[in-house]
């Protein structure tokens, strides 16, 4: 048993758009009942393809002057703080590397044994680390 295809002029396609555009139905799905269009996104396409944009559903956001500072200056604050984690990430290489140069010139091999014992004995000295 085959499927039945059906084939819509293009007449009947600009049809269905105009009166879609001129309010006589309220959405595209009871344009699509009207004519027993039965595919969901068939009218839609028709829409997309030969109507005005200004019926397609849009997001449009409405903020009032504070929420669009707000969000500038929300903004701002995300790209400083990126730029001080990559400060702060810089830092933290350029001290392993430092520590790394310091433990080989000393003539210790154990860069990780060295770094633990550093820190019990801080902590036996009351330090922080």
């Amino acid at each position: 048993m085959s499927a039945t295809v059906i084939k819509y002029s293009e007449g009947f396609k600009l049809q269905v758009v105009r009166e879609l555009e001129s309010g006589r139905f309220k959405s595209l799905c009871e344009a699509g009942a009207h004519y027993g269009i039965k595919g969901s996104r068939t009218v839609k396409a028709w829409l997309i393809k030969f109507g005005k944009d200004r019926l397609m559903p849009r997001v449009v956001r409405v903020e009032t002057a504070n929420e669009q500072n707000e969000l500038k200056r929300l903004r701002q604050r995300v790209r400083q703080l990126e730029g001080l984690l990559a400060d702060k990430e810089l830092g933290l290489v350029i001290s392993e590397t430092y520590l790394e140069l310091a433990c080989e010139r000393a003539g210790i091999a154990d860069v990780e044994d060295f770094k633990k014992k550093d820190r019990w004995a801080c902590a036996r000295r009351g330090t922080p680390l």
